[in-house]
């Protein structure tokens, strides 16, 4: 099943650079092929995010910081950014 939890933790993966744009496009695309997206409630919403990261190789859907920060608010994971490794 394809679910926000599963979209926001992928999301984040890319954003912590643990996989990289290409990755997440692949497996943005192949969500379509695999389908079951769940709840009902949420489809719609899943299937907008993964079109857009599905062509977020492209230059009509730039994958931009504020686009994923809106993304990862739908999909009910907001993101903190804190700064690692430095001593005040």
């Amino acid at each position: 099943m394809i679910t926000r939890h599963e979209v926001s933790a992928k999301l984040l993966a890319y954003l912590n650079q643990a996989i990289t744009l290409a990755e997440l496009v692949n497996w943005a695309e192949n969500c379509f092929v695999t389908g079951g997206f769940a709840p009902d409630d949420d489809i719609p919403m899943l299937r907008d995010i993964l079109l857009y990261l599905a062509a977020a190789d492209t230059r009509a859907f730039p994958l931009t910081w504020d686009v994923c920060l809106d993304f990862m608010k739908q999909l009910g994971s907001p993101v903190k950014v804190i700064l690692e490794g430095v001593n005040p």
